[in-house]
């Protein structure tokens, strides 16, 4: 396969910016290479529904500016609509275990859930913040979102000691048999 679609695949699984060093490393090609298979990208997606987006040394793909007006009629639709099954199971996720990363979240889910963390920013819902202490992000729900179920704080969500008990307890004892492993 070549270099640019092998990129253009990393980046609409992604659906964020990445930096060209990064490709770079993932792709076991220098940043020379990649540059040159991102230019015949760019030119391969000129008159399509996709473009490719670049700021300082990050690249990502974005809809063609000429389809702004349908992309904001059904982001619209989207954000005045009721919430879909998998953005509720999304959400109760982040409520019960954030803040967490993306990565996190689709282990638990078993899908790629770009699209739903990104119409849950959208709605004010969740926030995306970032920890150095993992170098990546994580989401974690917003006072908005509080406010709106009218809840003071988190812990008056239903059973949410429980759930968090639960999840420490696997925490802990998932550590356990790491350092098991780790020792033996």
């Amino acid at each position: 396969m070549n270099l640019d679609t092998q990129i253009e695949a990393i980046l609409f699984s992604r659906g964020e910016p990445m930096t060209i060093k990064k490709l770079s490393a993932s792709l076991e090609k220098t940043e020379a290479e990649i540059q040159d298979a991102l230019n015949i990208l760019k030119q391969k997606l000129e008159g399509r529904g996709l473009n490719l987006i670049t700021l300082n040394n990050e690249v990502m793909l974005g809809t063609s500016p000429e389809l702004s007006s349908i992309i904001s009629k059904i982001n619209k639709e989207e954000i005045e609509g009721e919430l879909s099954k998998a953005s509720l199971e999304t959400l109760s996720v982040i409520f019960y275990k954030g803040p967490i990363s993306k990565k996190e979240i689709e282990y638990i889910r078993g899908v790629n859930s770009s699209y739903i963390l990104r119409n849950l920013s959208i709605r004010g819902l969740i926030e995306k913040t970032t920890d150095e202490k993992i170098r990546g992000n994580l989401y974690k729900i917003t006072f908005d979102l509080l406010t709106h179920l009218g809840l003071k704080n988190i812990e008056e969500m239903p059973e949410y000691s429980a759930m968090r008990a639960e999840i420490d307890r696997l925490r802990l004892g998932q550590k356990e048999a790491s350092q098991v492993l780790i020792n033996e």
